[in-house]
């Protein structure tokens, strides 16, 4: 840890890759940057660097994590792949797509990775860096958003300190991530597939490849990350769809809605991405004690925008 408690920051490069595959390999929790948030990871196969994650964020161990791996190669080892899996998999990694497939029983996940169930929720990224380090170390890596459970996710190694000052003993900075919200996670049943939570890639790219999804599985069952009803909170009261802000509210606005910060000013649904969680950090530091939001359209990215706008505002 550095003087003021926040973990040591280490620049993306050689030395700083082969100090965080160390730091891996002895089963501690390492910040690292991906395409979408920057992730908390620890090894996959230790039940006790598993427990570290746990401990630094808080998070519930009923929550699944999402196990990255280099290729489909490795995911192999770790989940049973179908036809669809691969045409998935060919299609969108490296990429922010999460599979949600059968574990296999000789795959070594430790089983608090999966919170016991029989799946296991795999990616393989396309962050330079993260792909690096899972290359430097040769392990699957656990890897949940870099910050307390609940709270706004990360996209930047400053967000990462303040979240986990004192609780992880390093990040790797690799500047602002680029995608902004967490992977799409799909889940193939023997029966057709799932989304279980929208993100990058969308339902109707998937649906392209691999047909039609099922309904939406019924709330209370948790199969991957993302899906508790609270989440991504800044810590206080938040009103959608507000189009000027009350005496007492911060606005994050978009568009022609101004606000004190604005997701995008053109309206674009891709920066709105990219910047929403830096805009609600920046609501979370505000004085004013509540939040307001602006209304932002469903189509597209636009529906994985709102998921997690009405997860901050449960």
């Amino acid at each position: 840890m550095t003087g003021n408690n926040h973990p040591q920051a280490l620049g993306a490069d050689a030395a700083g890759i082969a100090a965080a595959a160390a730091a891996l390999a002895r089963g501690e929790p390492v910040a690292l940057p991906t395409e979408t948030v920057y992730g908390l990871a620890a090894r996959a196969d230790s039940a006790d660097a598993v427990a570290a994650i746990y401990r630094a964020k808080g998070r519930p161990d009923f929550n699944p994590l999402i196990v990255h791996v280099p290729d489909v190669a490795r995911a192999e080892r770790l989940a049973r792949f179908d036809a669809r899996a691969r045409r998935l998999a060919e299609a969108f990694w490296p990429g922010p797509l999460t599979l949600v497939l059968p574990l296999r029983d000789d795959g070594g996940i430790a089983p608090a990775v999966t919170a016991g169930l029989a799946t296991i929720a795999l990616r393989c990224p396309a962050h330079p860096v993260m792909r690096a380090v899972l290359e430097a170390c040769g392990l699957p890596l656990a890897a949940p958003s870099a910050n307390r459970s609940g709270a706004v996710s990360p996209t930047t190694a400053a967000h990462v300190a303040h979240s986990l000052a004192g609780r992880i003993g390093l990040v790797l900075d690799g500047g602002a991530t680029a995608a902004g919200i967490e992977s799409t996670i799909v889940a193939l049943r023997e029966e057709g597939w799932s989304l279980l939570r929208p993100g990058p890639v969308t339902e109707g790219e998937i649906a392209v490849l691999v047909g039609p999804p099922l309904p939406t599985p019924a709330a209370g069952q948790i199969e991957a990350p993302g899906q508790l009803a609270s989440h991504y909170a800044p810590g206080k009261p938040v009103r959608l769809e507000a189009t000027a802000a009350r005496a007492d509210e911060f606005l994050i606005g978009f568009g022609p809605v101004a606000g004190a910060v604005n997701l995008s000013p053109t309206g674009d649904l891709a920066e709105a991405a990219a910047r929403l969680y830096a805009c609600l950090h920046q609501a979370a530091a505000a004085p004013q004690p509540r939040v307001a939001v602006a209304p932002v359209p469903h189509a597209g990215i636009g529906a994985a925008i709102n998921d997690r706008l009405a997860r901050a505002a449960a």
